[in-house]
């Protein structure tokens, strides 16, 4: 495989299914060495722009520790802090971080805004998290799940709540990807974008995963290895919160939707969660709950994009 080096990360669409193995590949060895005591300075001397849009726990706190541990100096740049808050264009911003950082870490509400930053800035641009990807939270998913079961290839993932959002959307290219069946369970009205089933339709063809798109969870989880869940309401979505709430209440992942589903599956959820939402205290802190692992494998998967990304 060529050198993934100089490359954008807006979307794991743009990267061979070779490509996404090897970096969650180099992420579980990186971790390994890391958890060993052993650090790599792959971004010794070097600076990395973070630019957040939105508001950020896990995103924020793992790209700027990462960062740190790989030898790099975090720059962190709120939207408003900026002159992009008084009307610099996007391409301006651009151009001047291109002459002073070496990577840039953007989360933003439109992903053409990720699209114009990658366009006229040379440095590699990564996405922390837009309107349409996710694929940080993607590629620490599939590492947790690979770490958890020893595989992708044929995983059953299941994916419940809204079909269309950001995480789903970077999940179900992860699956295509990776070889893993997923299936989507949401009112049709929130299935996903037509354009995107028609963007991963090749690669679960080339790589043996499949794709489903189901209204009951009930059906949806009788075979699940993994159940995984979302808010209902994304940020960005505010006006719609009243008919979502009222919508997604039977997607609601409790204890008595895990009984229908095999005995050991797991459940995940990219946090911060609603609880008593789109999933119940008793199954977020749970036997079945992965949450925390895969909250910390955002770090790991994180730093192995970093490393093999950043020239």
């Amino acid at each position: 495989m060529k050198s993934l080096k100089g490359r954008d990360l807006l979307t794991l669409l743009d990267f061979t299914g070779e490509e996404v193995r090897s970096i969650l590949e180099f992420a579980r060895n990186m971790k390994l060495e890391f958890k060993a005591g052993r650090l790599h300075n792959y971004l010794a001397g070097k600076s990395i722009a973070l630019i957040f849009q939105k508001p950020s726990t896990r995103t924020r706190v793992s790209f700027d520790v990462g960062i740190y541990q790989l030898g790099g100096h975090p720059i962190y740049l709120g939207w408003s802090e900026l002159q992009l808050g008084r009307g610099e264009t996007i391409a301006d911003t651009a151009r001047t971080l291109d002459r002073y950082v070496d990577g840039i870490v953007a989360r933003v509400y439109k992903h053409f805004d990720l699209e114009e930053l990658a366009r006229y800035a040379d440095v590699p641009v990564i996405n922390a998290l837009s309107d349409l990807y996710h694929p940080c939270q993607a590629l620490g998913d599939y590492l947790t799940m690979w770490e958890k079961t020893g595989r992708t290839e044929g995983l059953n993932v299941v994916f419940i709540g809204d079909g269309a959002n950001n995480v789903c959307s970077s999940l179900i290219v992860g699956a295509a990807k990776l070889g893993a069946n997923i299936t989507v369970c949401s009112p049709k009205k929130y299935w996903p974008r037509p354009e995107l089933l028609e963007a991963v339709k090749k690669d679960f063809e080339v790589h043996g995963g499949q794709l489903r798109l189901v209204e009951s969870p009930t059906e949806a989880v009788k075979d699940a290895d993994v159940i995984y869940t979302d808010v209902w309401v994304s940020m960005g979505m505010e006006a719609e919160a009243e008919e979502r709430l009222k919508v997604f209440q039977p997607y609601q992942v409790n204890s008595q939707l895990l009984s229908k589903a095999p005995d050991d599956v797991m459940v995940m959820h990219c946090l911060p969660a609603k609880r008593g939402l789109e999933a119940t205290d008793e199954v977020l802190d749970g036997p079945h709950s992965i949450i925390w692992d895969q909250a910390e494998n955002r770090l790991h998967a994180q730093k192995a994009v970093l490393a093999l990304l950043i020239p």
